[in-house]
Protein backbone atom coordinates (compact mmCIF):
# COMPACT_ATOMS: atom_id res chain seq x y z
CA UNK A 1 0.00 0.00 0.00
CA UNK A 2 1.03 3.61 -0.46
CA UNK A 3 2.37 5.29 2.65
CA UNK A 4 3.92 8.48 3.97
CA UNK A 5 7.46 8.25 5.37
CA UNK A 6 10.34 10.51 6.34
CA UNK A 7 13.27 9.46 4.15
CA UNK A 8 16.50 10.60 2.57
CA UNK A 9 16.34 11.27 -1.14
CA UNK A 10 18.61 8.30 -1.88
CA UNK A 11 16.49 6.01 0.27
CA UNK A 12 13.27 7.21 -1.34
CA UNK A 13 14.69 6.51 -4.79
CA UNK A 14 15.78 3.02 -3.77
CA UNK A 15 12.40 2.21 -2.22
CA UNK A 16 10.66 3.56 -5.32
CA UNK A 17 12.71 1.18 -7.46
CA UNK A 18 11.46 -1.80 -5.45
CA UNK A 19 7.86 -0.60 -5.61
CA UNK A 20 8.08 0.14 -9.35
CA UNK A 21 8.73 -3.54 -10.04
CA UNK A 22 12.35 -3.08 -11.09
CA UNK A 23 13.93 -6.43 -11.93
CA UNK A 24 17.59 -5.73 -11.21
CA UNK A 25 19.91 -3.16 -9.68
CA UNK A 26 23.67 -3.30 -10.19
CA UNK A 27 25.81 -0.74 -8.39
CA UNK A 28 28.93 0.15 -6.49
CA UNK A 29 29.14 2.34 -3.38
CA UNK A 30 30.39 5.91 -3.65
CA UNK A 31 29.53 8.96 -1.54
CA UNK A 32 27.05 10.69 -1.62
CA UNK A 33 24.83 8.02 -3.19
CA UNK A 34 25.76 4.94 -1.16
CA UNK A 35 22.40 4.94 0.67
CA UNK A 36 20.78 3.73 -2.57
CA UNK A 37 22.49 0.35 -2.52
CA UNK A 38 22.50 0.27 1.29
CA UNK A 39 18.71 0.64 1.40
CA UNK A 40 18.24 -1.97 -1.31
CA UNK A 41 20.46 -4.45 0.53
CA UNK A 42 18.71 -3.79 3.85
CA UNK A 43 15.21 -4.15 2.40
CA UNK A 44 16.01 -7.53 0.80
CA UNK A 45 13.83 -6.98 -2.28
CA UNK A 46 14.65 -10.47 -3.53
CA UNK A 47 12.25 -11.64 -0.81
CA UNK A 48 9.67 -8.88 -1.37
CA UNK A 49 9.47 -8.94 -5.18
CA UNK A 50 12.23 -11.15 -6.54
CA UNK A 51 14.32 -8.12 -7.52
CA UNK A 52 18.04 -8.83 -7.95
CA UNK A 53 20.41 -6.46 -6.11
CA UNK A 54 24.11 -6.92 -6.70
CA UNK A 55 27.17 -4.92 -5.68
CA UNK A 56 29.46 -5.30 -8.68
CA UNK A 57 33.23 -5.30 -8.46
CA UNK A 58 33.40 -1.89 -10.15
CA UNK A 59 31.31 0.80 -11.82
CA UNK A 60 32.35 -0.55 -15.22
CA UNK A 61 31.11 -4.01 -14.31
CA UNK A 62 27.84 -2.58 -12.99
CA UNK A 63 26.93 -0.74 -16.19
CA UNK A 64 27.73 -3.78 -18.31
CA UNK A 65 25.49 -5.89 -16.08
CA UNK A 66 22.76 -3.33 -16.73
CA UNK A 67 23.41 -3.76 -20.46
CA UNK A 68 22.97 -7.51 -20.18
CA UNK A 69 19.80 -7.33 -18.09
CA UNK A 70 18.25 -4.59 -20.24
CA UNK A 71 18.82 -6.66 -23.37
CA UNK A 72 16.36 -9.25 -22.02
CA UNK A 73 13.55 -6.71 -21.70
CA UNK A 74 13.86 -6.45 -17.93
CA UNK A 75 13.78 -3.25 -15.88
CA UNK A 76 17.45 -2.66 -14.98
CA UNK A 77 19.05 0.29 -13.22
CA UNK A 78 22.24 1.53 -11.62
CA UNK A 79 23.31 4.54 -9.58
CA UNK A 80 26.56 6.26 -8.77
CA UNK A 81 28.14 9.65 -8.19
CA UNK A 82 30.22 11.78 -10.55
CA UNK A 83 33.53 9.84 -10.88
CA UNK A 84 31.57 6.59 -10.99
CA UNK A 85 29.34 7.89 -13.80
CA UNK A 86 32.50 8.84 -15.72
CA UNK A 87 33.53 5.20 -15.60
CA UNK A 88 30.08 4.11 -16.80
CA UNK A 89 30.02 6.41 -19.84
CA UNK A 90 31.30 3.82 -22.32
CA UNK A 91 28.56 1.42 -21.24
CA UNK A 92 25.94 4.18 -21.37
CA UNK A 93 26.95 4.92 -24.97
CA UNK A 94 26.60 1.19 -25.74
CA UNK A 95 23.10 1.20 -24.21
CA UNK A 96 22.11 4.14 -26.41
CA UNK A 97 23.64 2.59 -29.51
CA UNK A 98 21.95 -0.77 -28.91
CA UNK A 99 18.62 0.96 -28.15
CA UNK A 100 18.22 -0.55 -24.70
CA UNK A 101 15.94 0.85 -21.97
CA UNK A 102 17.68 1.42 -18.64
CA UNK A 103 17.79 3.95 -15.82
CA UNK A 104 21.01 5.52 -14.53
CA UNK A 105 21.10 7.74 -11.43
CA UNK A 106 23.82 10.32 -10.77
CA UNK A 107 23.91 11.89 -7.29
CA UNK A 108 26.41 14.56 -8.24
CA UNK A 109 29.43 15.51 -6.12
CA UNK A 110 32.05 18.18 -6.74
CA UNK A 111 34.96 17.77 -9.10
CA UNK A 112 37.09 17.71 -11.16
CA UNK A 113 38.97 14.59 -10.13
CA UNK A 114 38.04 13.13 -6.77
CA UNK A 115 37.02 16.65 -5.77
CA UNK A 116 34.72 16.62 -2.79
CA UNK A 117 31.84 14.54 -1.47
CA UNK A 118 29.71 17.68 -1.16
CA UNK A 119 26.85 18.63 -3.56
CA UNK A 120 27.52 19.99 -7.02
CA UNK A 121 25.84 20.48 -10.39
CA UNK A 122 29.08 20.35 -12.35
CA UNK A 123 28.03 17.23 -14.30
CA UNK A 124 25.57 19.17 -16.45
CA UNK A 125 27.76 19.11 -19.56
CA UNK A 126 28.48 15.42 -19.09
CA UNK A 127 24.77 14.67 -18.76
CA UNK A 128 23.12 16.71 -21.50
CA UNK A 129 25.85 16.90 -24.13
CA UNK A 130 26.07 13.14 -24.60
CA UNK A 131 28.86 12.43 -22.14
CA UNK A 132 30.07 9.26 -23.77
CA UNK A 133 31.40 8.80 -27.29
CA UNK A 134 29.31 9.11 -30.43
CA UNK A 135 26.11 10.85 -31.52
CA UNK A 136 23.58 10.18 -28.78
CA UNK A 137 21.65 11.92 -26.03
CA UNK A 138 20.18 10.91 -22.71
CA UNK A 139 16.71 11.86 -21.55
CA UNK A 140 17.59 13.67 -18.31
CA UNK A 141 15.25 14.21 -15.35
CA UNK A 142 16.36 16.64 -12.62
CA UNK A 143 14.55 16.10 -9.29
CA UNK A 144 14.29 19.01 -6.86
CA UNK A 145 12.81 17.17 -3.88
CA UNK A 146 12.77 13.83 -2.10
CA UNK A 147 9.29 13.28 -3.50
CA UNK A 148 10.60 13.67 -7.04
CA UNK A 149 13.50 11.34 -6.28
CA UNK A 150 10.79 8.77 -5.64
CA UNK A 151 8.37 9.69 -8.42
CA UNK A 152 10.97 10.00 -11.16
CA UNK A 153 11.99 6.33 -10.93
CA UNK A 154 8.74 5.12 -12.45
CA UNK A 155 8.69 8.09 -14.86
CA UNK A 156 12.22 7.27 -16.00
CA UNK A 157 11.36 3.65 -16.76
CA UNK A 158 8.23 4.72 -18.66
CA UNK A 159 10.36 6.96 -20.88
CA UNK A 160 13.13 4.37 -21.21
CA UNK A 161 10.74 1.73 -22.53
CA UNK A 162 8.74 4.19 -24.64
CA UNK A 163 11.86 5.09 -26.61
CA UNK A 164 14.07 2.05 -25.95
CA UNK A 165 16.75 4.39 -24.64
CA UNK A 166 18.74 4.95 -21.44
CA UNK A 167 17.37 7.63 -19.10
CA UNK A 168 19.37 9.59 -16.53
CA UNK A 169 18.06 10.90 -13.22
CA UNK A 170 20.42 13.77 -12.40
CA UNK A 171 20.31 14.52 -8.68
CA UNK A 172 23.01 15.91 -6.37
CA UNK A 173 24.37 15.37 -2.90
CA UNK A 174 21.92 17.84 -1.36
CA UNK A 175 18.77 16.20 -2.73
CA UNK A 176 20.20 12.72 -2.13
CA UNK A 177 21.09 13.32 1.52
CA UNK A 178 18.29 15.62 2.70
CA UNK A 179 15.26 14.19 4.50
CA UNK A 180 11.65 15.06 3.67
CA UNK A 181 8.25 13.44 3.86
CA UNK A 182 7.56 11.31 0.81
CA UNK A 183 4.42 9.60 -0.42
CA UNK A 184 5.50 6.14 -1.54
CA UNK A 185 3.46 4.51 -4.28
CA UNK A 186 1.78 1.13 -4.07
CA UNK A 187 3.83 -1.95 -4.86
CA UNK A 188 3.75 -3.01 -8.51
CA UNK A 189 4.29 -6.60 -9.52
CA UNK A 190 7.30 -7.41 -11.64
CA UNK A 191 6.42 -8.57 -15.12
CA UNK A 192 6.59 -12.30 -15.63
CA UNK A 193 8.88 -13.78 -18.27
CA UNK A 194 5.81 -14.54 -20.37
CA UNK A 195 4.62 -10.92 -20.13
CA UNK A 196 8.08 -9.64 -21.07
CA UNK A 197 8.17 -11.91 -24.14
CA UNK A 198 4.68 -10.82 -25.18
CA UNK A 199 5.44 -7.11 -24.80
CA UNK A 200 9.11 -6.85 -25.79
CA UNK A 201 9.79 -10.09 -27.65
CA UNK A 202 10.13 -8.23 -30.96
CA UNK A 203 13.55 -6.94 -29.86
CA UNK A 204 14.58 -8.46 -26.52
CA UNK A 205 16.74 -11.58 -26.19
CA UNK A 206 14.43 -13.92 -24.32
CA UNK A 207 15.78 -17.36 -25.12
CA UNK A 208 15.30 -19.79 -27.98
CA UNK A 209 11.85 -19.55 -29.60
CA UNK A 210 10.29 -20.32 -32.93
CA UNK A 211 10.98 -16.80 -34.18
CA UNK A 212 14.06 -15.35 -35.82
CA UNK A 213 16.86 -14.52 -33.39
CA UNK A 214 17.05 -11.06 -31.83
CA UNK A 215 20.57 -9.66 -31.81
CA UNK A 216 21.55 -6.87 -29.41
CA UNK A 217 24.54 -4.82 -30.55
CA UNK A 218 25.69 -1.26 -31.10
CA UNK A 219 28.21 -2.33 -33.76
CA UNK A 220 27.62 -1.90 -37.49
CA UNK A 221 30.64 -1.99 -39.80
CA UNK A 222 28.62 -0.90 -42.83
CA UNK A 223 28.86 2.93 -42.90
CA UNK A 224 25.53 3.41 -44.65
CA UNK A 225 23.72 1.14 -42.18
CA UNK A 226 25.41 2.88 -39.26
CA UNK A 227 24.26 6.25 -40.57
CA UNK A 228 20.71 4.94 -40.73
CA UNK A 229 21.04 3.79 -37.11
CA UNK A 230 22.29 7.21 -35.96
CA UNK A 231 19.46 9.05 -37.70
CA UNK A 232 16.98 6.62 -36.19
CA UNK A 233 18.23 7.69 -32.76
CA UNK A 234 17.99 11.34 -33.79
CA UNK A 235 14.29 10.90 -34.59
CA UNK A 236 13.76 9.56 -31.08
CA UNK A 237 15.37 12.63 -29.57
CA UNK A 238 13.23 14.90 -31.73
CA UNK A 239 10.15 13.02 -30.54
CA UNK A 240 11.24 13.44 -26.91
CA UNK A 241 11.36 17.21 -27.43
CA UNK A 242 7.86 17.24 -28.90
CA UNK A 243 6.15 14.86 -26.49
CA UNK A 244 8.04 14.62 -23.20
CA UNK A 245 9.46 18.05 -22.35
CA UNK A 246 8.91 18.97 -18.69
CA UNK A 247 9.38 22.29 -16.90
CA UNK A 248 7.84 24.44 -14.18
CA UNK A 249 7.09 28.17 -14.21
CA UNK A 250 6.94 29.97 -10.87
CA UNK A 251 5.71 33.59 -10.66
CA UNK A 252 6.46 34.12 -14.33
CA UNK A 253 3.20 35.76 -15.45
CA UNK A 254 4.29 39.31 -14.57
CA UNK A 255 8.01 38.69 -14.09
CA UNK A 256 10.45 41.38 -15.18
CA UNK A 257 13.52 39.37 -14.19
CA UNK A 258 13.98 35.63 -14.42
CA UNK A 259 15.94 32.99 -12.55
CA UNK A 260 16.65 29.76 -14.41
CA UNK A 261 17.67 26.87 -12.15
CA UNK A 262 17.18 23.13 -11.75
CA UNK A 263 17.41 20.63 -8.91
CA UNK A 264 18.59 21.95 -5.56
CA UNK A 265 19.42 25.35 -7.07
CA UNK A 266 15.78 25.70 -8.12
CA UNK A 267 14.66 25.27 -4.50
CA UNK A 268 16.99 28.05 -3.45
CA UNK A 269 16.05 30.27 -6.39
CA UNK A 270 12.36 29.83 -5.56
CA UNK A 271 12.99 31.34 -2.13
CA UNK A 272 14.98 34.13 -3.81
CA UNK A 273 11.89 34.88 -5.92
CA UNK A 274 9.90 35.34 -2.71
CA UNK A 275 12.58 37.62 -1.22
CA UNK A 276 12.73 39.65 -4.42
CA UNK A 277 8.96 40.12 -4.51
CA UNK A 278 9.03 41.43 -0.93
CA UNK A 279 11.51 44.09 -2.12
CA UNK A 280 9.29 45.05 -5.03
CA UNK A 281 11.35 43.22 -7.67
CA UNK A 282 9.12 41.22 -10.00
CA UNK A 283 11.19 38.06 -10.26
CA UNK A 284 10.15 34.66 -11.59
CA UNK A 285 11.68 31.22 -11.95
CA UNK A 286 11.79 28.85 -14.88
CA UNK A 287 12.75 25.42 -13.61
CA UNK A 288 13.74 22.84 -16.24
CA UNK A 289 12.58 19.44 -15.02
CA UNK A 290 14.03 17.75 -18.09
CA UNK A 291 17.50 19.01 -18.93
CA UNK A 292 17.20 17.14 -22.18
CA UNK A 293 14.84 17.91 -23.75
CA UNK A 294 15.41 21.51 -22.62
CA UNK A 295 12.65 24.18 -22.44
CA UNK A 296 14.37 26.43 -24.98
CA UNK A 297 11.18 27.63 -26.67
CA UNK A 298 9.67 28.63 -23.32
CA UNK A 299 12.83 30.59 -22.49
CA UNK A 300 12.76 32.23 -25.92
CA UNK A 301 9.20 33.43 -25.29
CA UNK A 302 9.99 34.69 -21.78
CA UNK A 303 12.90 36.68 -23.20
CA UNK A 304 10.33 38.96 -24.89
CA UNK A 305 8.89 39.73 -21.46
CA UNK A 306 11.80 40.03 -19.03
CA UNK A 307 14.68 42.51 -18.81
CA UNK A 308 17.35 40.03 -17.77
CA UNK A 309 18.03 36.44 -16.74
CA UNK A 310 20.23 34.87 -14.06
CA UNK A 311 21.23 31.22 -14.40
CA UNK A 312 21.71 29.81 -10.89
CA UNK A 313 23.90 26.71 -10.67
CA UNK A 314 26.25 24.86 -8.34
CA UNK A 315 29.13 25.13 -10.80
CA UNK A 316 31.25 27.71 -12.60
CA UNK A 317 28.83 28.09 -15.51
CA UNK A 318 27.40 25.26 -17.60
CA UNK A 319 23.63 25.45 -18.09
CA UNK A 320 24.04 29.19 -18.65
CA UNK A 321 25.26 28.38 -22.16
CA UNK A 322 21.95 26.68 -23.00
CA UNK A 323 20.05 29.64 -21.55
CA UNK A 324 22.06 31.99 -23.75
CA UNK A 325 21.43 29.84 -26.81
CA UNK A 326 17.72 29.68 -26.06
CA UNK A 327 17.14 33.44 -25.71
CA UNK A 328 19.26 34.27 -28.78
CA UNK A 329 20.66 37.54 -27.38
CA UNK A 330 17.23 39.04 -26.74
CA UNK A 331 18.14 39.94 -23.14
CA UNK A 332 21.27 39.83 -20.97
CA UNK A 333 22.01 36.46 -19.39
CA UNK A 334 24.32 36.19 -16.39
CA UNK A 335 25.52 33.31 -14.24
CA UNK A 336 25.77 32.88 -10.48
CA UNK A 337 27.31 29.79 -8.97
CA UNK A 338 29.17 28.33 -6.03
CA UNK A 339 31.60 25.41 -6.16
CA UNK A 340 33.66 23.21 -3.86
CA UNK A 341 30.52 21.95 -2.13
CA UNK A 342 29.43 25.41 -0.97
CA UNK A 343 25.68 25.89 -1.39
CA UNK A 344 24.42 29.35 -2.26
CA UNK A 345 21.80 31.01 -0.08
CA UNK A 346 18.60 32.71 -1.31
CA UNK A 347 20.02 36.03 -0.14
CA UNK A 348 23.17 35.52 -2.24
CA UNK A 349 21.06 34.60 -5.25
CA UNK A 350 18.94 37.74 -4.91
CA UNK A 351 22.06 39.88 -4.44
CA UNK A 352 23.53 38.37 -7.60
CA UNK A 353 20.35 39.23 -9.52
CA UNK A 354 20.54 42.82 -8.32
CA UNK A 355 24.27 43.23 -8.96
CA UNK A 356 24.73 41.28 -12.18
CA UNK A 357 21.41 41.75 -13.96
CA UNK A 358 19.39 44.68 -12.62
CA UNK A 359 22.18 47.21 -11.98
CA UNK A 360 24.23 46.20 -15.01
CA UNK A 361 21.10 46.17 -17.14
CA UNK A 362 20.32 49.74 -16.12
CA UNK A 363 23.75 51.06 -17.03
CA UNK A 364 24.17 48.83 -20.08
CA UNK A 365 27.44 47.37 -18.84
CA UNK A 366 26.94 43.62 -18.89
CA UNK A 367 29.75 41.56 -17.44
CA UNK A 368 31.31 38.71 -19.35
CA UNK A 369 30.47 35.13 -18.38
CA UNK A 370 33.96 34.65 -16.90
CA UNK A 371 33.66 37.65 -14.58
CA UNK A 372 30.17 36.66 -13.45
CA UNK A 373 31.38 33.60 -11.55
CA UNK A 374 31.58 34.12 -7.80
Amino acid sequence: MSELKLMKGNEALAEAAIRAGVDAYFGYPITPQSEVIEHLMAERPEERTGMVVLQAESEIAAINMVYGAASTGKKAMTSSSSPGISLKLEGISYLAGAELPAVIVNVVRGGPGLGTIQPSQADYFQSVKGGGHGDFKLYVLAPASVQEMSDFVEDAFDIAFKYRAPVLILSDGLIGQMMEKVHLKDQQKRMTDEEVIEKYGSWAVTGKTDRERNIITSLDLDPEKMEVRVYKLLKKYDQMEKEDLRYEKISCDDAEYLFVAYGSSARIAQKAVSLARKKGIKAGLLRPITLFPYPKHQLFELADQVKGILSVELNTGQMVEDVQLAVQHKVPVEHFGRTGGIIHTPEEVLEALEDKVIINGCIGNHKTRESSIL
